[in-house]
């Protein structure tokens, strides 16, 4: 069992570049998800940990490559760096307002970085799975076309 458990971790690849991809576009959105999608944050902040997690994830799923395991990989880590990343950000900024609603918007942030990583995980198997589409696509075609 150890084995095969083995097997399977060795033959998914880790893209650091493909992470700090991710965690850049994980960050924009996660700063910005409030004012783009206008009352989620206030109505269902799910919505917006969600969306903040696939558009990560897509990312660098998208440049990790075709193997839909090393984009759930580096789906996952980028959503869920860039989520750290976006939380210490946050609360650095909810000090400035006083230390317990800092506290809160940290409490909220540690549940907003797991919530972030399941769809980040999902959106990394679909980046990598479109970028195996758009490479079939480009292969498969006449060269005068």
């Amino acid at each position: 069992m150890f084995m095969i458990l083995q097997t399977h971790i060795t033959c998914m690849d880790f893209k650091l570049r493909a992470v700090v991809y991710g965690i850049v576009a994980t960050i924009i959105v996660a700063l910005f998800s409030g004012a783009a999608i206008p009352f989620t944050d206030m109505t269902l902040p799910i919505v917006g940990a969600g969306l903040t997690g696939i558009i990560g994830g897509v990312v660098a799923g998208y440049v990790a490559g075709s193997r839909l395991g090393d984009g759930a990989l580096n789906g996952g880590v980028a959503t869920a760096a860039g989520a750290i990343v976006a939380l210490l950000l946050l609360t650095f900024a909810g000090l400035m307002a006083g230390p317990i609603p800092a506290m809160g918007l940290f409490a909220f942030g540690v549940l907003f970085v797991v919530v972030a990583a399941i769809p980040g995980i999902i959106g990394g198997a679909v980046g990598s799975w479109l970028k195996g589409r758009s490479t079939g696509r480009a292969t498969g075609r006449p060269a005068g076309r």
